[in-house]
């Protein structure tokens, strides 16, 4: 079975043509990068906002109840409603974009959230002493703090995208999932394994970009990889002139 698998990931024919991993491995990128854009788009204000003022919090809960809903289910309810409303491709794309749109934005929403929510107040006070307006507060100093808790959510959101965008493959959509679906149909197993062994590896390879940028724009000192400086020895106490 193994070798089954890796002949079918290195043939050349599986990865050429419309159906080849090439074409569904940029459709499943291009799915995961719009629904993180929306999602993201929608739930980054709202949880600064939230964070920031200390109001709405129930739209905190409310978002992280919708990961109880089937979102297979919900695909399907969703397309069943738009399809006769919606012209060709759109049909199967737009319920799709919703349905993925509603599970990256409770992880996005709870890590901006939070991070905002866990500044201490002393620094809150401290920017507002030295003369600092409620939005300068918040671009300043909160969204600073907050960046690590924000970009946690932001990769949570990417890797339950990617590993969930092969149930649009049930609707008619493409991208990964369709290896799945179609090689389960067709009992050809070397290309469902294949597929999801590509699924965990894209998300992995997402995720990455994701780290890198945590170590490019969170200050050192929030991750504790400043060093401290080291104190200089006392002349007196070390045996040396003063």
């Amino acid at each position: 079975m193994i070798g089954s698998i890796l002949e079918w990931l290195t043939s050349s024919e599986s990865w050429s043509g419309a159906d080849g991993i090439l074409a569904r491995l940029i459709e499943h990128i291009g799915y995961t990068l719009i629904v993180l854009v929306i999602a993201a788009a929608i739930a980054i204000p709202i949880g600064l906002w939230i964070g920031h003022t200390g109001r709405g919090r129930w739209l905190v809960t409310a978002a992280n109840a919708l990961r109880a809903v089937p979102t297979l289910g919900l695909l399907f309810a969703l397309t069943l409603v738009l399809l006769p409303r919606l012209p060709g491709d759109a049909a199967f794309l737009v319920p799709s974009v919703i349905v993925l749109v509603l599970l990256a934005i409770p992880a996005i929403l709870s890590g901006t959230y939070a991070g905002v929510e866990a500044v201490s107040p002393a620094a809150r006070d401290a920017a507002k002493g030295i003369g600092m307006t409620g939005r300068q507060v918040l671009w300043q100093v909160e969204l600073p703090i907050a960046l690590p808790l924000l970009i946690s959510g932001l990769r949570a959101a990417v890797l339950q995208v990617v590993a969930t965008a092969t149930v649009a493959a049930y609707v008619g959509l493409g991208g990964l999932g369709r290896f799945l679906i179609d090689g389960l149909a067709t009992r050809d197993y070397a290309s469902t394994a294949g597929g999801a062994m590509l699924v965990a590896l894209l998300a992995l390879a997402l995720d990455a970009p994701f780290a890198l940028l945590e170590r490019l724009v969170v200050s050192p000192g929030l991750t504790g990889r400043s060093r401290p400086l080291r104190p200089t020895s006392d002349p007196v106490t070390a045996g040396g002139k003063p």
